[in-house]
């Protein structure tokens, strides 16, 4: 298949002009707000910790707050701030190239990204199209609107999404900064806030992004280029939102619409720091031991339970017990009430599961990774919330902007 020059975009990105300053950085900089979303007490943490310096938190709704009555004022004073700190000269513009990251969790694996945007035309949630850049969880169309309220009156995109591409790292991007490359100094080069390692990133010329841009395409197979790996649902917000504003538009504009184009990460799938996690349910506001005990006699997996907890036996098909779970999780609270949150991490799990007696929590195993394209390619989307590249707190940063 032939890509359209522009299925990888390389463009304008925004830094902040006091990107160098590591102190700067750390309040600027802060993690995904589809994170924590059963943890307030992390948001309300960060926002002390943040004060009143600049910061991407200033810049985003934290999904934690996202059913509060004032959602839609924060949500328009997220927009304000886009605008007064776009007046202010808090960014300055790049020329277009794309950035290297090279991101240190504490447990001192590195994961390499890099920062490009995807045009939307080419990008697809519906299950079994066969689009460039695919989904590969099924999307939940109810949770799309809220996503594109943020967006709608949004001057700024801050990218959270992590594109997965099957080759080799080596095949695709300069070497590491430990090996002398890339040349030039770090764009920035700090500490990041609340336990989450250390990032750097370089600039990398619009010459330069064309050359990987063509590494990029020629490593793809049967048209299957990004597999989305980290925030499906807000990139299919803005594939909404890019179909709302295009309707009023000529061919011409729509061709260099800002809109368009997506900011992302791509990171290759074979890294050993890429690894895929699986996403916890914890049900709320229910008889915990009879809801356990309902699911062991429904399953027709076998189920194991220590406390408030249960797990599926090593073998069981992982996206078919997550789709029998979530099926029953739907009937049951439908029938008694209750709701459900999906969490990242095992400790996070026990601990939001021991905070209160009406909790009971779903522990899966993680999807292999070794199958995972062949596997999108051949069976479409895995059930919502099947896997999460990473950690809650090994998610992505926000750093960088981009104008839409």
């Amino acid at each position: 298949m032939r890509f359209s020059e522009n299925t990888i975009y390389i463009p304008h990105i925004l830094l902040p002009v006091n990107a160098a300053d590591p102190a700067f950085m750390r309040a600027w900089s802060v993690i995904a707000c589809d994170q924590f979303t059963s943890d307030r007490g992390y948001w309300d943490e960060l926002d002390r910790e943040t004060g009143g310096a600049p910061s991407t938190l200033r810049l985003i709704l934290p999904e934690a707050y996202l059913q509060d009555a004032d959602a839609a004022e924060k949500i328009a004073a997220a927009d304000e701030n886009m605008e007064r700190y776009l007046a202010a000269g808090i960014f300055r513009r790049l020329p277009r190239g794309f950035v290297l990251t090279e991101r240190t969790f504490p447990n001192g694996a590195v994961r390499r990204g890099l920062l490009l945007a995807v045009d939307l035309e080419n990008y697809s949630f519906t299950p079994g199209e066969q689009a460039a850049v695919r989904a590969t969880e099924a999307t939940v169309p109810e949770r799309l609107p809220p996503r594109m309220a943020v967006r709608r009156g949004a001057k700024l995109e801050l990218p959270h999404v992590i594109l997965l591409y099957d080759a080799p790292e080596a095949d695709i991007l300069p070497a590491p900064a430990a090996e002398g490359a890339p040349e030039g100094k770090a764009l920035y080069d700090f500490e990041l806030n609340r336990g989450g390692g250390h990032l750097r990133g370089w600039f990398l010329s619009e010459e330069s992004a064309r050359e990987i841009r063509s590494r990029l395409y020629a490593s793809a197979k049967d048209g299957f280029l990004f597999a989305v790996g980290d925030g499906n649902h807000s990139l299919a917000a803005a594939k909404r939102c890019w179909e709302e504003k295009k309707g009023a538009m000529s061919a011409a504009e729509r061709e260099n619409h800002p809109a368009r184009y997506a900011l992302c990460e791509a990171v290759s799938v074979r890294s050993p720091a890429v690894v895929f996690h699986p996403i916890h349910r914890i049900v709320t506001g229910v008889d915990a031991a009879g809801f356990l005990s309902a699911l062991q006699r429904a399953c027709p997996f076998p189920v194991h339970r220590e406390g408030r907890i249960a797990s599926f036996s090593a073998g069981t098909d992982v996206a078919a017990a997550i789709a029998f779970t979530d099926k029953f999780i739907s009937s049951y609270t439908a029938e008694r009430g209750g709701g459900v949150d999906y969490i990242h991490g095992g400790r996070e799990l026990e601990g939001l599961v021991s905070a209160a007696a009406d909790r009971a929590g779903v522990r899966f195993e993680p999807v292999g990774k070794a199958d995972f394209f062949r596997g999108a390619a051949a069976n479409g989307v895995f059930p919502r919330k099947t896997f999460s590249v990473g950690e809650g707190y090994e998610k992505r940063y926000y750093t960088e902007c981009k104008e839409i």
